[in-house]
C-alpha cells in the first residue's frame, strides 16, 4: 500500500472514512510499525513494581516489555525477548526476580544497575568458556530497552523512537485532562495508585473501534438503553444520557487526543459519594474528601469526564475511574487491559468496596462495557466483505461547526456533546502518522505538503 493510498483513506473535509482502514492487514502491518513503533504509549503504573525486582509485563503493540525496577529504584521498560533464540525471558504476569533467565537456552539477564553496566544485560550463558571460547560480548548481547521512557505522575509511557518528542509536548494541553483522573480525590498533585490487578479479555474487533469511541463517541446512548432504563449511571444521578449542562466534546487537532466532559464551577462538582449511598462509611469517605477538594481546587480549572490519548490509551476521570488501553491482535481482535485507580491512602474499606463495584460496572460482565463489545465486534466483521468494505464510514456530524477552545491550547470544541468531532481528530492524526511524517510535521513545527487542516466554523482560524 502507498503513502498515496494512505492519504485518501481519511478524508477529513468531507468527514469520511475508509472501512479498510479496520479490516485490512497490510495497513494492519504498517500500524504496527508507523503508529506503535513511535507514538508514546502507556506501559503501566509504578504502583505496580513498588519494590526491587519487581517486574509488570506489559505490551506495546504486539511487543511484549517488562516494567521493571532495580535494586537502585530506577524503572526500565525492556522488550521481552532473548537475544538468542527470540523465546519470552518471562512469562508470568508480575512478580519479584532477580534474574530473567530464558527457558529455552538459559541465556540470563540481570535487573540490576550496580552489578552491571544497566539493567538487562547478559549475565549468564551456558558454555560461555567451553562452547563460545570466552569471546561472546555479553553487553552488546544484552535485553533491549526502549528509547525514551517517562513517569508522568505515576503512569510510564514508552516509545521505540528516540527522535519522538518529550511526552509533556506530546500530550500538549489534554495533560490536564489526564491530570484529573491520576490525582486524588481531593485536589491533591498524583496520589492514585492501581488497585489489585489488571483486567484483561479479548474480543473481535479492530482496535480503532475503542479508541475512536472512547476519544468522543455521546451518540451511542441507545446502546445503554437498558442501563439508562433503570436510572443507573457512574455517579448514581440517573439517566447516562442526560449529562450535566456545559459537557462538551474537545478535541486536539494536531495531536489526535479527544475527549468529553465539562470544567465545573466547584459547587457544582461531581460528588462521588452518591453512588455509595447504601454503604455509609465510604460515603461519608468521599463526602470528607469531597470538602477538602473544594478547599485545593477553588479557583482553579479542573476537568471531569473521559477521554482517549492517540493511539490506544483512554481514562476515565469520573465512577468507574479507570485507564483502558486497546492492545492489538491483528486486524480482528483486540486485547483489553482495564486498570482501576484509587487514592494510595484510601481507607481498605473504600478500597473493597471500590474494587466490587468497578468490576460490576466495567469489564466484559459490566453493565455497560458488554454493549460496547457488541458494537464494535459485529461492526468489524461487517466491515470485511469485498462488498461492504467498498463504503466509507460517515463522521459528519457536527461536520464545520468546530472553533478554537481558548482555555485549552490547541483544542476545538463545537458547543456540543453529541459530535463527530473527535473521532475525526483521530482519524486525521491517525493518517499522519501513517504517512510516516517526520516529527518535525507531526508537531507542526513545520507545515508538511500534504497536511490537512481540520474542518473550522466560517471565518475562524
Amino acid at each position: 500500500m502507498t503513502l498515496q493510498d494512505i492519504h485518501s483513506l481519511v478524508d477529513v473535509e468531507n468527514g469520511t472514512g475508509s472501512r479498510e482502514i479496520f479490516v485490512d492487514h497490510d495497513i494492519y502491518r504498517e500500524e504496527l510499525k508507523q503508529v506503535f513503533g513511535r507514538a508514546w504509549l502507556f506501559i503501566g503504573h509504578e504502583s505496580q513494581v513498588p519494590n526491587p525486582d519487581d517486574f509488570f509485563v506489559s505490551r506495546m503493540g504486539e511487543e511484549s516489555v517488562i516494567l521493571t525496577r532495580d535494586r537502585q529504584g530506577e524503572l526500565h521498560v525492556l522488550l521481552n525477548t532473548c537475544r538468542h533464540r527470540g523465546m519470552k525471558v518471562c512469562r508470568y504476569d508480575e512478580g519479584n526476580t532477580r534474574l530473567f533467565t530464558c527457558p529455552y537456552h538459559a541465556w540470563s539477564y540481570s535487573t540490576d544497575g550496580e552489578l552491571v553496566s544497566k539493567p538487562g544485560e547478559l549475565v549468564g550463558v551456558p558454555g560461555f568458556k567451553t562452547h563460545y571460547h570466552g569471546q561472546l560480548d555479553k553487553q552488546e548481547w544484552g535485553l533491549i530497552h526502549v528509547a525514551q521512557m517517562r513517569n508522568y505522575r505515576g503512569t510510564i509511557w514508552a516509545t521505540w523512537d528516540q527522535n519522538a518528542p518529550p511526552l509533556e509536548d506530546y500530550l500538549g494541553s489534554f495533560s490536564l485532562w489526564l491530570d484529573s483522573a491520576l490525582n486524588h480525590r481531593d485536589g491533591r498533585e498524583g496520589g492514585s495508585v492501581v488497585l489489585v490487578g489488571v483486567q484483561k479479555w479479548r474480543t473481535k474487533c479492530n482496535w480503532k473501534f475503542p479508541a475512536t469511541n472512547f476519544v468522543g463517541d455521546a451518540a451511542h446512548g441507545v446502546s445503554h438503553k437498558s442501563v439508562n432504563m433503570v436510572g443507573i449511571s457512574p455517579s448514581a444521578s440517573g439517566r447516562r444520557d442526560e449529562r450535566p449542562k456545559d459537557h462538551y466534546a474537545f478535541g486536539w487537532p494536531d495531536l489526535g487526543h479527544g475527549g468529553l466532559g465539562f470544567t465545573p464551577r466547584l459547587e457544582e462538582d461531581w460528588v462521588q459519594g452518591d453512588v455509595f449511598t447504601k454503604y455509609p462509611e465510604v460515603s461519608k469517605y468521599f463526602g470528607e474528601v469531597y470538602a477538602t477538594r473544594k478547599k485545593n481546587l477553588e479557583g482553579k480549572t479542573h476537568y471531569q469526564g473521559k477521554g482517549t490519548i492517540f493511539p490506544n490509551m483512554s481514562f476515565h476521570e469520573e465512577q468507574p475511574r479507570t485507564i483502558i488501553v486497546s492492545h492489538p491482535n491483528g486486524p480482528e481482535e483486540t486485547e483489553f487491559w482495564r486498570f482501576y485507580l484509587v487514592d494510595e491512602d484510601a481507607p481498605d474499606h473504600v478500597k473493597d468496596t471500590l474494587r466490587h463495584y468497578y468490576m460490576t460496572y466495567s469489564g466484559p460482565g459490566g453493565m455497560t462495557e458488554q454493549d460496547d463489545l457488541e458494537n464494535w465486534a459485529y461492526a468489524t466483521e461487517a466491515s470485511k466483505g469485498a462488498i461492504s468494505r467498498q463504503f466509507p464510514y460517515n463522521y459528519q456530524q457536527g461536520l464545520g461547526w468546530s472553533e478554537p477552545f481558548d482555555e485549552y491550547p490547541g483544542a476545538v470544541w463545537c458547543g456540543n456533546l453529541v459530535t463527530e468531532q473527535n473521532q475525526l481528530v483521530w482519524l486525521k492524526r491517525w493518517s499522519e502518522f501513517m504517512q510516516g511524517w517526520e516529527w518535525e510535521y507531526l508537531m507542526h513545527e513545520r507545515v508538511h505538503p500534504d497536511a490537512r487542516a481540520f474542518p473550522l466554523k466560517v471565518g475562524d482560524k
